[in-house]
């Protein structure tokens, strides 16, 4: 039979002290020392709370970190939280994910509302700190790690994401292509994303390096996501003079190419090739040609230089790691016809 769960009452009776006694010791109100050792010792007895939490209660340590994240639902955030996941693997540490979806959010979990006051250490995801947020992260005493994001202050692990261009270009340039578009995301600076503009800029140095024209015709933004991926594309193929390669600056977007391809009767990769970025889960089953980065591993690694920070353990690590990027050739690129 399960054991029925305990009360704040319990813990009351157990410690000889009034409920009120025990709500002052939960929310770190005033009360004699030989009170609040009772009560806590009731706590653990009944396990009326996590016992991470009970030990929070005299440490000050909640064997908890926070996950900041934007947009937790979209493929690649799915791949780095399963990384983050495997990498508390035999930890005592919990994860609590804060999901930034709004650009209130964003300057709540990474501003001056960064929940260091209820976690041990901090892992931020894409979502780079503006001047003065950094110093915030840092006065606040917690340790701080910065994944897909950099700066000079705080550990970080990122790809170079102007290199990952570079890469997706220079292939479909070595596979004849010389009308290339690109098929990205419309800067939005609220919430300070940079990965989408880096990959543009990868792309145009690759054209400029190759002596070809930098179309601006050729290059369209928009709102993230696959739909709208597709409405550019479309546009793209009712040039009078359509392009023969599409890099987009996701996979996601690289899906809503694929789509708007074999709407509009294109063969991929007869009449088309098309480069995706990141390899997501998703990537390898439709055949797509796409820029890996790391995405599970960094989760994983990212978390472990968080845990290392706590222990003591980083002393000696550079500040910056750089994650590698490759290549992955599949179907959906060919040689210019």
């Amino acid at each position: 039979m399960r054991r029925a769960r305990s009360t704040i009452a319990d813990v009351a009776t157990r410690a000889g002290v009034g409920m009120s006694t025990v709500s002052r010791v939960l929310n770190g109100g005033q009360v004699s020392a030989p009170a609040r050792a009772r009560v806590l010792a009731a706590i653990d007895d009944l396990g009326y709370r996590p016992r991470a939490s009970a030990r929070a209660l005299v440490t000050g340590a909640t064997g908890t970190l926070s996950l900041v994240i934007p947009f937790f639902m979209h493929p690649s955030a799915v791949e780095r939280m399963r990384g983050v996941l495997a990498g508390l693997d035999g930890t005592e540490y919990e994860v609590v994910v804060c999901n930034v979806a709004t650009p209130g959010q964003r300057d709540k979990y990474v501003g001056r509302g960064a929940p260091l006051d209820r976690s041990d250490g901090l892992l931020i995801v894409s979502l780079t700190p503006r001047d003065g947020e950094a110093e915030t992260l840092l006065r606040a005493g917690a340790p701080v790690v910065l994944l897909d994001a950099f700066h000079p202050l705080l550990p970080s692990l990122s790809t170079d994401d102007v290199a990952g261009g570079v890469i997706a270009t220079r292939h479909l340039i070595e596979l004849g292509h010389e009308r290339i578009a690109f098929v990205g995301d419309r800067t939005d600076r609220s919430f300070g994303f940079v990965s989408s503009d880096r990959r543009q800029e990868g792309y145009r140095r690759a054209l400029e390096e190759a002596g070809l024209e930098i179309d601006a015709d050729l290059q369209r933004e928009g709102p993230h996501g696959r739909h709208v991926a597709h409405r550019l594309t479309r546009e793209l193929l009712s040039l009078a003079e359509p392009p023969t390669a599409i890099f987009a600056a996701s996979d996601t977007q690289a899906l809503g190419v694929l789509e708007a391809a074999r709407f509009e009767g294109f063969d991929v990769p007869g009449d088309l090739s098309v480069v995706g970025f990141d390899d997501i889960e998703v990537a390898p089953y439709v055949g797509l040609t796409t820029v890996h980065q790391p995405l599970v591993d960094s989760g994983r690694r990212g978390v472990e230089r968080l845990v290392a920070a706590l222990g003591g353990e980083d002393e000696g690590l550079p500040l910056e790691e750089r994650l590698e990027l490759s290549l992955e050739v599949r179907r959906t690129t060919a040689p210019r016809r």
